[in-house]
């Protein structure tokens, strides 16, 4: 096996390994693989979250001496002090003779470890698996190049666009499937934004709850973007949220990266969907459809501004997944 597919071999383990810490929060999922001159593998480690020591930490501290090995790191290794020290300094402590990294990290603050390791002598070998690397951090890296979270809209509806009967009952479209679905899909956010006027009509918890009703590990953060107020004796005051008056979305999103969060699940009614959509401020779709049409005016969209089919908003078409007798369509704008 030659060097490169030590390398190669090595980063795909690391990528194993960051799956293995939360999707949620401001950091990154990252996984370490400390290689022998050799090419075996003499150590490994993983981020587990916030305040937890970073991939590269973890795996030094599982050998006695670092000096001489290789660190192969899904991510460049930061170069700054947060709740841990920066990973940069911990490598060249150790005394390893080569860094190997994927991508690299675009944080203002964090990034730059590339430099600060050429700089002390380390040898720094940039862009293994990249591909496989970006389509892994995807969401992260997204959010961090631009500085707002990746956004993903969802609603349910019937096959004829429909969100609720005339009447304006809506519970429930969608079967239980889709329903807990939704309820994963929240557990991988950190933050889940609603109107207010779902807030009035539904008073709903905004938790993501397991199938026999249990709370999660992961409880998104809930938003409420509107500016009637919240009744007092709303269920979303029995826990901590957030509430912005303003309809300038964008300053939203700039809030809530501010507060750490990198991942939005938007599940407002149609008018909070639509003001999204029509600020082209989604990422993905997720889109439950239930085999039922009810007709009438409560569509599941709103206006967004498209006065010709020339102009409609394409979308690419990402999965489709059957969900007990509903279809779940994940889709991304197009480019």
């Amino acid at each position: 096996m030659t060097e490169q597919q030590h390398f190669e071999r090595a980063m795909r383990h690391g990528l194993e390994l960051a799956a293995n810490g939360p999707v949620t929060g401001g950091n990154p999922q990252v996984g370490c693989v400390l290689l022998a001159p050799d090419g075996s593998i003499v150590a490994e480690g993983w981020h587990r979250g916030a305040g937890t020591p970073h991939a590269e930490v973890d795996a030094l501290s599982k050998v006695a001496d670092a000096r001489g090995l290789t660190a192969v790191v899904t991510l460049e290794p930061c170069n700054h002090t947060g709740r841990t020290g920066p990973c940069s300094e911990a490598l060249i402590a150790a005394g390893v003779s080569r860094v190997v990294f994927a991508v690299s990290d675009p944080g203002r603050a964090s990034g730059g470890g590339a430099e600060r390791l050429r700089q002390a002598g380390v040898e720094v070998i940039a862009g293994v698996l990249a591909d496989e690397a970006e389509a892994f951090l995807e969401k992260w890296l997204t959010a961090t190049r631009r500085g707002t979270p990746w956004v993903t809209v969802k609603w349910a509806s019937t096959l004829d666009g429909r969100a609720a009967a005339a009447d304006g009952s809506s519970q429930w479209i969608t079967g239980t499937a889709s329903r807990q679905r939704v309820h994963e899909q929240r557990a991988e956010s950190d933050a889940i934004v609603v109107g207010t006027g779902t807030v009035l009509a539904d008073d709903p918890t905004l938790t993501a709850r397991g199938d026999a009703g249990e709370l999660l590990a992961h409880q998104p953060l809930p938003v409420v973007i509107g500016e009637r107020g919240i009744p007092a004796t709303a269920k979303l005051r029995d826990r901590p949220f957030v509430e912005a008056a303003t309809r300038d979305l964008g300053a939203v999103l700039r809030d809530l990266y501010s507060r750490d969060v990198r991942r939005v699940y938007v599940e407002g009614g149609p008018t909070l969907a639509s003001a999204f959509i029509a600020a082209d401020l989604v990422d993905e779709y997720a889109v439950y459809l239930a085999p039922k049409l009810l007709g009438g005016p409560r569509l599941a969209i709103t206006d967004l501004g498209v006065a010709s089919i020339d102009d409609a908003r394409e979308l690419v078409l990402v999965s489709v997944e059957s969900l007990g007798d509903d279809i779940l369509i994940t889709a991304r704008p197009k480019e």
